[in-house]
């Protein structure tokens, strides 16, 4: 057992959260690195000079682009990040798809993909636009939900402010405790109790 305890700090040591994420990580390598090998298998060439090419699209040109996005959206909106996030991921998940399937959604590889499908790529960039703003309405209407979710808490009278302000700061009951204790009046001592005198008419 002793073994077994140092073996799992160790893990936690080494992955700093847990044995289970440890393992989900290396499923993932071994995954990306089957990819890796079935795709390099034919045109290798081709393969690693668009994932270096993308490394460097990314880095010199694509980030500078979506920062300067980032603090022109947070400088029109002044408003805490949590709601401007409502606006950052569905932008990045739209981009992320424009990102992998320009080539059809632009209509650059039209004939190609009809050719070897089958099937017509002109639904593609209405898809995306579809997708866009799906994503979109979506994180509105999760932000409309949170803003009435917290209105709805700030009321003075709403059901469950009582226990969530004792939940947020305990200190506050145990000092309305020990207040209430401190205000009991203390109890006198009791004597000893006398012989009943006759009662008087």
């Amino acid at each position: 057992m002793g073994f077994l305890g140092r073996s799992r700090v160790g893990l936690r040591r080494l992955d700093g959260e847990s044995p289970l994420r440890l393992v989900l990580l290396l499923c993932s390598f071994a995954l990306t690195g089957y990819v890796g090998v079935r795709l390099l298998s034919g045109d290798w060439f081709g393969i690693a000079l668009w994932f270096v090419g993308a490394a460097v699209l990314h880095d010199l040109v694509l980030l500078p682009l979506y920062a300067l996005a980032d603090r022109a959206v947070a400088a029109a909106l002044p408003t805490p990040a949590r709601w401007i996030n409502h606006v950052r991921v569905p932008a990045f998940v739209s981009g992320v798809l424009l990102l992998v399937w320009f080539p059809l959604i632009l209509g650059r590889q039209e004939r190609r993909y009809e050719n070897a499908t089958g099937l017509s790529a002109d639904v593609f960039w209405p898809r995306w636009l579809l997708i866009t703003a799906a994503l979109f309405g979506a994180s509105a209407l999760w932000l409309v939900i949170r803003v009435a979710i917290r209105g709805w808490r700030r009321r003075p009278g709403a059901g469950g402010g009582d226990a969530e302000a004792a939940s947020v700061n305990p200190a506050n009951s145990v000092n309305s405790t020990n207040s209430a204790r401190e205000r009991k009046p203390p109890a006198g001592p009791a004597g000893p109790a006398g012989p009943a005198g006759p009662s008087r008419s």
